[in-house]
């Protein structure tokens, strides 16, 4: 073997790249991993890490709001938007360069450069010092997405941001816009209403975080029309018109278009897979909707290709990326994989408060067939709630009638992102409503309620 030829060659080191390259030297196969911008991909450099760092700081910053409820003293409390992010980036920083140290560790090859693939099993790289050439039996795309930019709501960085503008925000917006209340949408809305901005958010859906459970959404519209957003729902942003330090947006809403001021718009409409410039058309790859299309273990039906994480579609989550990269390593080393299930993979919005779900919406479990017993449990009957001040929120829990099958969990509130797990592995293990009443929750935790809404879903709740 030449120095340039390997068993697997990685195209992108992000949360699906660099985790498939980890798993694949540890099988023993001879590995390297091409990246064109950062180690750790869009996740760790511009996505999930940065972003929950800045949260941090604007929970911290609430919290310090509500000193007095705790009984304790916080005066003249403000903020330095130029340290929050400057801590923001610390924090990505110092992970991005730990995933260098992982590759090094597992003996990975690491080639920085943009990758096309010219024929099957071939790489080729354009680096700082030229082109460079890997051959190798196995490739593996990992290349991820970036925003999607609607025709006349393009980002100039100045008036209207991309998540990465607002990562490193040139100003504090004054009048904001959000338009999209998908995660990443909300996650900035929410980051900067609590910094004081006086926030609208618009979504073309008919309701706000579309893809959770209805009441799931209504629950978090309330809270957020509460911290003082505004929340437009079945509506359109169809136009922007920008001038000196304004933009004045047109807001289609059912055929009838307002017209509103703001100094900021951040456009968080959905992502596009990185499929161009890769010669995927060439290999005879197929791309739907600049998604790759793949198989139930991620293979793309030309020998020896592999897609793995946003580019091969929903759900978009780092953790669904890095699942798939170990199944497919598992799977070229000739190991019994598993197939990732979409329906068992947990999705989490860090805005205050925090939503996460797993499973089935009640909705999607009654269109697809299953007549259901649904269990609820608020926060204010949860005495950790209660004594952390977070009494505001929602466990929800959807069974099928018929065996018990945990079907759905949904949750609103403090913490429900840590909380998840748990329904997460009673999915995996295929549990049902027996097992889960018998297991005994600590007490006090906010655990508790996951119990209490199963209780509740068989009319055996204890609190309420």
């Amino acid at each position: 073997m030449s120095s340039k030829s390997f068993d697997v060659v990685v195209i992108g080191a992000g949360p699906g790249g660099y985790v498939a390259a980890i798993r694949a030297a540890q099988l023993g196969l001879r590995t390297a991993v091409v990246e064109r911008e950062h180690l750790g991909g869009i996740c760790l450099n511009w996505g999930c890490i940065p972003t929950k760092a800045l949260l941090r700081s604007a929970e911290v910053f609430h919290l310090m709001h509500r000193a007095k409820d705790f009984g304790l003293k916080a005066e003249g409390v403000g903020y330095d938007l130029d340290a929050v992010v400057k801590r923001s980036r610390g924090v990505a920083g110092q992970l991005s360069g730990g995933i260098g140290h992982l590759l090094k560790k597992n003996k990975v090859t690491v080639v920085m450069g943009e990758a096309t693939i010219p024929a099957t099993g071939r790489v080729a790289i354009k680096t700082d010092k030229g082109t460079e050439e890997l051959t190798a039996k196995n490739i593996v795309l990992a290349t991820g997405a970036r925003a999607r930019e609607l025709p006349g709501l393009e980002a100039d960085g100045d008036l209207v941001w991309t998540y990465r503008h607002a990562l490193l925000p040139p100003r504090m917006p004054g009048k904001l816009l959000v338009i999209g209340s998908g995660a990443i949408g909300i996650e900035f809305a929410s980051f900067f209403n609590t910094l004081g901005a006086d926030t609208t958010v618009v979504e073309v859906m008919e309701r706000v975080l579309p893809v959770e459970d209805a009441e799931i959404s209504a629950f978090a519209r309330k809270a957020f029309t509460k911290q003082g957003m505004t929340i437009m729902e079945k509506a359109m942003v169809s136009r922007l018109d920008r001038g000196k330090g304004k933009v004045t947006a047109h807001i289609d809403r059912g055929g009838k278009v307002e017209k509103h001021d703001f100094d900021t718009v951040i456009s968080a409409v959905g992502i596009v897979g990185n499929t161009e410039g890769l010669g995927l058309e060439k290999l005879g790859v197929t791309v739907d909707r600049t998604h790759v299309v793949v198989d139930e273990f991620c293979r793309t039906g030309v020998d020896g290709l592999y897609a793995i994480g946003d580019i091969a579609g929903a759900p978009w989550l780092a953790h669904k990326a890095s699942h798939e990269g170990v199944m497919v390593a598992e799977l070229i080393a000739g190991r019994h994989a598993h197939p990732v299930r979409p329906e068992s993979i947990a999705g989490c919005t860090y805005c205050h408060p925090q939503v996460a779900s797993v499973g089935y919406s009640e909705a999607k479990a009654r269109e697809l067939g299953h007549e259901v017993r649904v269990g609820r449990f608020p926060f204010i009957g949860n005495g950790k709630a209660i004594a952390l001040g977070e009494p505001e929120g929602l466990v929800k829990t959807v069974f099928d009638a018929k065996t018990g099958e945990l079907l759905g969990a949904h949750m609103i509130g403090a913490e429900v992102t840590e909380m998840i797990q748990g329904y997460v592995v009673g999915r995996t293990l295929e549990t049902t409503e027996a097992e889960l009443m018998q297991t005994v929750f600590p007490h006090p935790t906010l655990s508790e309620m996951m119990h209490e809404s199963v209780l509740d879903a068989y009319d055996r709740v204890i609190h309420m």
